[in-house]
């Protein structure tokens, strides 16, 4: 995976404690070899304490429980703040990556989380509650969940766009 985009976040001991993570995805591929097959696994997992800071990380290893654990730490890692108003996002947001292109859309508090498996699970590991969302192209889980994040890291609240325009706002 190429480096982030995002500047890393430190994490000090209290952040560390709040962390949780869970699988998106497990791959398994095999090399035929003399006496066989040779089986490695990938893993991909979302890390984030529920609160604004998500990360996606990716690992690979022999067996799967070597796998998750690279890809976890690779996630902490990795970990970007998400601007939110509400339990939702400020404003509507469109990325792609590779052939998968994701958007997210504000959703009126009660909605849920509108979206598919990793949409879903970023998006609840960020700690957006209201949200509809839409892949196109694509539905690789890898190439889905990071154009979820570079959608995420597009997010910008009123603040931050007045700063950047240099205007005051009333």
């Amino acid at each position: 995976m190429a480096k982030p985009k995002y500047p890393p976040i430190p994490i000090d001991e209290a952040l560390q404690s709040d962390m949780r993570d869970d699988v998106i995805a497990i791959n398994r591929s095999a090399a035929v070899v003399k006496g066989g097959r040779r089986f490695s696994f990938s893993a991909l997992t979302v890390v984030g304490n529920n609160d604004g800071l998500v990360g996606i990380g990716y690992g690979k290893g022999r067996e799967v429980p070597a796998a998750v654990e690279k890809s976890v730490k690779d996630g902490r890692k990795r970990l970007m703040r998400v601007v939110r108003t509400g339990t939702s996002i400020p404003h509507q947001v469109e990325a792609s990556f590779c052939a998968s292109r994701v958007r997210l859309i504000p959703a009126a508090p009660g909605t849920g989380v509108i979206a598919g498996k990793a949409v879903r699970k970023v998006c609840e590991f960020a700690g957006i509650h209201d949200i509809l969302t839409k892949v196109y192209g694509s539905t690789n889980p890898l190439n889905v969940v990071k154009a979820t994040m570079a959608a995420l890291a597009k997010l910008r609240d009123q603040k931050a766009v007045a700063e950047l325009r240099e205007v005051n706002l009333g």
